[in-house]
C-alpha cells in the first residue's frame, strides 16, 4: 500500500516538469511556413472568388494542385513606384487523359476589382493535346501615387490574380493539374514620379484583402463652416421640429383664411329684407268694404 502511494506521489511530482518540457520541444520544432533561407513557404491553396482569394505576402510564391475549369484567385500588395509582374506555369493533365487543346488565361484586377491592362506578357496560352505545360505572364503599368477617378490607372493597394480556363473540351473539365505562381516587382517609392496629387488611402478591400506594402495616409480633419452646427448634434433635431411645426401652423391659418374668404373680405348685403305680413296689391282689384 505504501509503495503504491509513493509511486503516485512521484508521478505527480513529474507532471510540472513534463508540462514545461512539452512547449520547449514544440518550440524547437521548425516552422512549416518558412523555408531554410527565410523566405515564406509557397502557398498551397487558391481562392475561388475575390472574397476568398489567398493572400500572398511579399516574396511568397504559390504551388497549388488545381482542377481544370475552376476559377483560381490570389491577392498580393503593390506600392507606389513599383511595376508588378505576374508569372504562371500550368502543368496540364497527362496527354492520355485529355481530348483536345486547352486555353488558359491570367487576369489582374486592382482593389476596386477593375481589370488592369498588361503592358507585356502572354495573357492567353493554348496548348494542344501533346503540350505538357503552359507559361503565362502579365506586366502591369507602374503603380501611381494619384490618378483621376475615370482614368483606371493602377494605384497602391491590393491586386488580384485570376487564372481560368477559357476554352477546353467538355470532357476535360475536372482533370487534375498543377500551377506555380510567382510575383515580382521592380522599382520602389523613390522611383515614383510626382503626379501633383496624393492618394488618401490605399485600395485595400475590407474583406478578403491581400497583404499590402502601401502606407495609409493620416486622417484628414473635416472642414467646418458657419452652418455646420445646424445639421449636427443632438439638439439640431429639436430646432428643425419646432421650426417645421411653426411653418405647418402658419400654412394652416393662411389656408383657412383663403378658403373661408376667397377675396379677403366679407360679402356685402344687397338691400333690406321686406317685413313679413305686409302685402302690396297692384292691378284692377278693389278692396272690399
Amino acid at each position: 500500500m505504501r509503495t503504491t502511494i509513493r509511486g503516485a506521489l512521484a508521478a505527480l511530482a513529474l507532471l510540472p516538469a513534463l508540462a514545461l518540457g512539452a512547449p520547449a520541444a514544440s518550440a524547437a520544432a521548425p516552422s512549416p511556413t518558412a523555408t531554410a533561407s527565410g523566405t515564406p513557404a509557397p502557398a498551397t491553396k487558391a481562392g475561388t472568388s475575390f472574397l476568398t482569394a489567398v493572400n500572398l505576402s511579399p516574396g511568397q510564391d504559390a504551388d497549388v494542385a488545381v482542377s481544370t475549369g475552376d476559377y483560381l484567385y490570389w491577392a498580393f500588395g503593390a506600392s507606389e513606384g513599383q511595376t508588378p509582374t505576374v508569372g504562371l506555369t500550368v502543368n496540364l493533365a497527362p496527354a492520355a487523359d485529355r481530348h483536345g487543346p486547352q486555353t488558359w488565361t491570367v487576369e489582374v484586377f486592382d482593389g476596386l476589382r477593375r481589370r488592369q491592362a498588361c503592358t507585356a506578357g502572354t495573357q492567353n496560352a493554348t496548348g494542344d493535346q501533346n503540350t505538357a505545360s503552359l507559361t503565362l505572364n502579365c506586366t502591369l503599368r507602374e503603380v501611381r501615387t494619384w490618378a483621376e477617378p475615370w482614368s483606371g490607372d493602377p494605384l497602391p493597394g491590393t491586386y488580384y490574380v485570376r487564372l481560368s480556363v477559357t476554352d477546353a473540351p467538355q470532357s476535360d473539365l475536372g482533370l487534375a493539374a498543377t500551377t506555380q505562381l510567382h510575383v515580382t516587382a521592380k522599382g520602389n517609392a523613390d522611383n515614383a514620379q510626382p503626379e501633383g496629387g496624393e492618394l488618401k488611402a490605399p485600395l485595400v478591400p475590407p474583406v478578403g484583402g491581400g497583404a499590402t506594402t502601401a502606407k495609409a495616409a493620416a486622417p484628414v480633419a473635416a472642414q467646418e463652416h458657419w452652418y455646420t452646427g445646424w445639421f449636427s448634434g443632438w439638439n439640431s433635431r429639436w430646432y428643425w421640429t419646432i421650426g417645421g411645426g411653426f411653418l405647418a401652423a402658419l400654412a394652416g391659418v393662411l389656408g383657412y383664411h383663403l378658403t373661408r374668404h376667397p377675396r379677403g373680405h366679407r360679402p356685402g348685403h344687397h338691400g333690406p329684407v321686406p317685413p313679413q305680413g305686409s302685402h302690396h296689391q297692384h292691378g284692377s282689384y278693389a278692396e272690399r268694404p
